[in-house]
């Protein structure tokens, strides 16, 4: 019997974030037969807005804040998305 592999969960992702920032934050698409969890692209969107901003000005501390749980949320899906790919790329 084959047991997948699973990756420990980084000391950083040990809790989850309260609150996705905006709803419909999260789209699930199919790649090669494997589900992958991304930001919207309404969200990735707000973050192009908000980086370019960081550029060439500073962030309010609310911009700030809402960038910082973009890129939470981002590591989150990142470690979601290697786990399902794992499992998946063992069960074939």
């Amino acid at each position: 019997m084959n047991t997948p592999f699973v990756l420990p969960i980084p000391p950083k992702l040990q809790t989850l974030p309260g609150s996705l920032p905006i709803e419909g934050a999260i789209r699930i698409e199919l790649r090669e037969g494997i589900p992958i969890f991304q930001a919207s692209s309404v969200v990735q969107n707000r973050i192009e807005q908000l980086l370019d901003k960081q550029q060439d000005t500073s962030l309010t501390l609310e911009e700030e804040k809402e960038l910082d749980a973009y890129e939470e949320i981002d590591d989150y899906l990142s470690f979601v998305n290697r786990m399902i790919r794992n499992v998946c790329l063992t069960q074939s």
